[in-house]
């Protein structure tokens, strides 16, 4: 049961705490409570809709050598028993999220759930719409972690979340590419799309990022503007963001790219580039 709740995949929802953390105001207490509160709506919703999916694919998984694995689609958990934990996750998740923060975390929520449903039920198969249903999961649950902690966003911000997320969501449909004849064989959508395209996506996306990243650690208003703020290590942040951007389509373009949970998972340089990042990013916020 704790299996088909994809646990990994609760590793995006880190991302609630961006919002408040590049504010400099996650160090206070009522701040860091909202924004766990938000990692834990956004945890149970996101585990609810996996589990519609997984009941939605039963059938394409079982005929899939990894995705077969699944506890749903092997059997592991009956399909009533999912209904159930799916509809419990996700009543609770926006009831949390109305309760214990605030109303707006609720609304993204909502629109998080109606987003997935979407996509699941039908939008999964439609070429490109489908690469901005999934990077506005990682969108919404960056605003929400604002929405929940009365964070105001930066327009860069908001601008570094949209095409950083068409980055990751592209690179994995690159990384799922098949070589043999049949590009359609794995992901349905996958026939719609051709390697040259996915990689001018990932260029475009990336690019735009680095660039609205760079616009927002420079900005000379707002966030660097505090006292308390030491603007010289936000923008060697760039540094990082740069190398990282780098690798990730440097293992994309050579085959050897994967879902962005998993790259966080076993990259080890991405990893230390990530740490040095955070570093940089802390001291730069609250040093």
């Amino acid at each position: 049961m704790v299996l088909a709740l994809r646990p990994k995949q609760w590793l995006k929802n880190v991302l609630v705490f961006v919002a408040p953390a590049a504010a400099g105001t996650l160090s206070q207490g009522a701040v860091l409570s909202k924004a766990l509160v938000a990692f834990a709506a956004f945890s149970m919703v996101a585990s609810g809709l996996y589990l519609i999916n997984d009941i939605r694919d039963i059938d394409a998984d079982r005929l899939h050598p990894r995705k077969s694995l699944r506890p749903i689609a092997a059997g592991l958990v009956s399909v009533p028993l999912a209904i159930a934990m799916a509809a419990v996750l996700v009543v609770a998740g926006l009831v949390l999220g109305t309760l214990a923060a605030q109303w707006q975390l609720s609304v993204t929520l909502g629109i998080y759930a109606i987003i997935t449903l979407a996509y699941t039920f039908r939008l999964k198969t439609k070429a490109v719409i489908e690469l901005a249903c999934v990077a506005s999961g990682f969108v919404l649950r960056a605003t929400g972690g604002g929405a929940a902690t009365g964070t105001r966003l930066s327009v860069w911000f908001v601008v570094v979340i949209s095409f950083g997320a068409l980055f990751l969501v592209a690179g994995k449909r690159l990384a799922e590419m098949p070589t043999d004849a049949n590009p359609g064989e794995r992901r349905a959508v996958l026939a719609e799309y051709t390697v040259g395209f996915l990689q001018a996506t990932v260029t475009l996306a990336a690019t735009i990022s680095i660039a609205a990243y760079c616009l927002w650690a420079f900005e000379t208003t707002g966030l660097v503007s505090r006292a308390h703020l030491s603007p010289v290590w936000i923008q060697l942040t760039v540094v990082p963001v740069v190398l990282g951007a780098l690798h990730v389509l440097l293992l994309l373009f050579r085959g050897e790219g994967s879902a962005p949970e998993e790259l966080a998972f076993r990259d080890r340089t991405l990893q230390v580039i990530g740490v040095v990042w955070l570093a940089l990013m802390l001291i730069g916020l609250y040093g």
